[in-house]
């Protein structure tokens, strides 16, 4: 694997390795940072995956059922 040298001041440094786990590569850290966000082509694709029983699929319903007789107001300032 191929390696590029960085440098950063000490601040950058010690934000990082406040975020760096036992384990983790400083690499692994900025990817996960930087690395793909979250979209909804991602969330459809894992979304496939999820099996949800019966009684969940249920609740789902009772909650947008009870979300529509009692929708969210904004604040009045």
């Amino acid at each position: 694997m191929a390696v590029k040298t960085i440098t950063i001041d000490m601040e950058a440094y010690q934000i990082l390795a406040r975020r760096k786990r036992d384990g983790q590569s400083f690499s692994q850290v900025i990817k996960a940072h930087f690395g793909p966000q979250p979209t909804v082509g991602r969330f459809r694709e894992l979304v496939k995956t999820v099996r949800l029983s019966e009684d969940t699929l249920d609740a789902i319903e009772r909650q947008i059922r009870d979300r529509r007789k009692h929708p969210a107001r904004a604040v009045k300032l």
